[in-house]
């Protein structure tokens, strides 16, 4: 790797990584040539970019810390606004340089989605989007095939956050990564990719390779809750709902329940438990 890639790739690690982050750096034209013009990114081919995936351990390191703190006035989706904030760190570690962060959720006023993220983690070799057109002779017929992509340490149990782009940084000699393929056979590519789109409910497609670490289970709990109940979930105030007055040690607004419940259960939420920091990627 470059020097000037390794220490950019540092400096961004020391700020993500603790808080259960993975960095991965690419180039801009890798990702373009993979896809039509209209989803390309408008920057030179040797533009350095780096893909940002969280892994299990973000839900501890981040987001319950970050529930905690004061960074929050007014929660809409708590997990976007946790990650946003922690990419908005990047850009202030690295003043000197001009920098663009685009989340993974974000799109153009037509819908289009800002960034393809599966096509970057590939493209990073953070890891390997499986589609159809991986799987021969395939026995789909007209259903459509939706891809995944598939860690090679934590198998499905993690999320790809976004990219941060580094316009006027240019780096031709930057050597490719390749994904690990870990899905080889095409049998267990198949498993994968029904899984994924058939039954994508009960977890197991994430296990297509054994995982170091997977969500624990009031992390699951939280994902399988539909968005517009994640708050009370918390234990947090509804946008839509009347709030009731701060305590001094949560700065945002708390749920009051409307029925009798357990009390400690929102709490819990909210203590972050102690856990090995998150290794960072390579």
């Amino acid at each position: 790797m470059e020097p000037k890639v390794a220490e950019l790739k540092q400096k961004i690690e020391d700020t993500l990584c603790p808080f259960g982050f993975e960095v991965y750096p690419f180039q801009v034209a890798w990702y373009n040539e993979l896809l039509p013009p209209a989803f390309h990114l408008l920057l030179p081919g040797p533009t350095l970019a780096f893909l940002v995936l969280s892994t299990p351990a973000m839900f501890d390191q981040a987001l319950k810390p970050f529930l905690q703190s004061c960074h929050l006035r007014m929660l809409t989706d708590p997990v976007d606004q946790c990650v946003a904030y922690h990419l908005g760190r990047v850009r202030e570690n690295l003043p000197e340089l001009q920098i663009e962060v685009i989340a993974d959720y974000e799109v153009h006023p037509n819908r289009r989605p800002k960034i393809l993220a599966q096509t970057a983690a590939h493209v990073a070799g953070a890891a390997y989007y499986y589609q159809r057109q991986d799987v021969e002779a395939d026995p789909w017929g007209n259903q459509h095939i939706s891809g995944v992509c598939i860690h090679p340490r934590f198998g499905g149990w993690f999320a790809i956050r976004g990219v941060v782009l580094l316009p006027g940084i240019e780096v031709p000699d930057l050597p490719p990564r390749k994904p690990r393929d870990c899905v080889p056979t095409r049998a267990a590519r198949i498993a994968l990719l029904e899984g994924f789109n058939f039954h994508w409910r009960d977890w197991t497609y994430r296990d297509a390779v054994t995982p170091q670490e997977r969500y624990s289970e009031e992390q699951k709990a939280y994902f399988s809750t539909p968005p517009a109940q994640r708050l009370a979930l918390l234990g947090l105030v509804q946008p839509s709902e009347k709030p009731s007055s701060p305590s001094p040690d949560f700065p945002f607004t708390t749920h009051t329940p409307k029925k009798p419940g357990n009390p400690s259960r929102a709490r819990s939420w909210l203590s972050p438990r102690v856990s090995p920091p998150a290794s960072p990627g390579p």
